[in-house]
């Protein structure tokens, strides 16, 4: 059976779309002001209140880079000693997705075995232990930093408990914990969070909010809340081109994503919808691939109906296509509507006859 349509849904990723519309209204309405540069304007000051407010971290550095790939690899290079490395699950988006950036920089990636995308605190524990055992640790790669995700690349959650636990592990250890928050506000609008935005302020040493896949038309806002953590900073983001000269069109995007809490409505909305799809994909007997209580949902399909999905939807492969069955990943955003996701389904439910 033919599925196709005139116009294709996107759920792809959560960064297709430019910007979501409040955000769009506020550059527009700003746009021929002359404001300084380099985010140093009242506009991007009003937005580091804003964060700081809602991290409850009054004293926190907070900084705007360009991207989330230049963020982990300034962010990662402000926190390491020459010789030392990075902690990342083996899936950890800096070990996989980033083209070796932060090797580029001169660290490496330390890898750590995974379960469901997330690291264990008794894993990081018996890594940080072993080394030092070992008589050789000084010829060897030091783990300087614990990288994680929340959430992780396969859209699952660390619990309160589990960041807790990672986190009293670093500081046992004397190596910060850094968060990598590019989809930040789907963890936090998901139904199945128990952690707070205070609580990752509380917990991680840095960590990022991200704004490119959260609403933002690009941009990320770094986080210290103890600002000791990332001294000289402001050259190192500008060493990695990371540093928009525009600033203010940042601090203008998180100024508003961080008013009336539209950070937190953007995440629940995408979230809810992903579930909505989830559900149906089950109710029809498909495999559920991932247990993600967030935004991308992970499912593995025989092959005929991947094809015929895609006349109607794009979606990414999860790896590689399979010869009978493959796994594919739907992602969910601020961009996309209720009817989407009622259209998909019901192309679903052609498929089931």
């Amino acid at each position: 059976m033919s599925l196709s349509t005139d116009k294709k849904l996107h759920f792809d990723n959560d960064y297709m779309a430019g910007a979501h519309p409040e955000v769009m209204r506020r550059l527009a309405e700003t746009n021929l002001e002359c404001t300084i540069g380099y985010g140093l304007d009242d506009y991007s000051e009003e937005a580091r209140n804003l964060i700081r407010t809602a991290c409850d971290a009054p004293n926190a550095l907070v900084q705007f880079l360009v991207g989330g790939t230049q963020t982990n690899a300034t962010v990662i290079d402000a926190l390491l000693r020459r010789h030392e490395g990075v902690l990342s699950a083996d899936s950890g988006h800096i070990n996989v997705h980033e083209s070796g950036a932060v090797e580029h920089s001169g660290h490496k990636v330390l890898v750590l075995p995974t379960r469901n995308g997330k690291v264990s605190a008794d894993d990081v524990e018996n890594y940080l232990r072993t080394f030092y055992q070992d008589d050789t640790y000084e010829h060897m790669v030091a783990p300087g930093i614990l990288y994680i995700t929340q959430p992780t690349e396969l859209g699952t959650l660390y619990s309160l408990a589990e960041l807790e636990a990672l986190s009293a592990c670093c500081h046992a250890h004397n190596i910060p914990l850094y968060l990598d928050g590019a989809r930040l506000c789907y963890a936090l609008g998901s139904p199945a969070a128990d952690f707070t935005l205070p609580d990752i302020a509380r917990l991680c040493d840095v960590f990022y909010i991200g704004g490119t896949k959260c609403g933002a038309m690009f941009g990320e806002a770094v986080v210290a809340p103890n600002p000791e953590r990332l001294p000289h900073f402001f050259p190192l983001v500008k060493q990695h081109g990371a540093l928009l000269a525009k600033g203010r069109l940042q601090g203008v995007q998180f100024a508003t994503l961080f008013s009336h809490h539209l950070y937190e409505q953007i995440g629940k909305e995408a979230v809810a919808l992903a579930l909505q799809l989830r559900a149906a994909f089950e109710e029809r007997g498909y495999i559920v691939a991932v247990n993600s209580p967030t935004n991308q949902q992970f499912f593995t399909l025989p092959n005929a109906v991947v094809d015929a999905l895609l006349e109607v939807a794009t979606f990414e492969y999860w790896g590689p296509r399979g010869e009978t069955e493959s796994t594919v990943r739907f992602v969910t955003s601020w961009s996309t509507l209720p009817e989407d996701v009622d259209k998909l389904i019901f192309a679903l439910s052609q498929l089931s006859h």
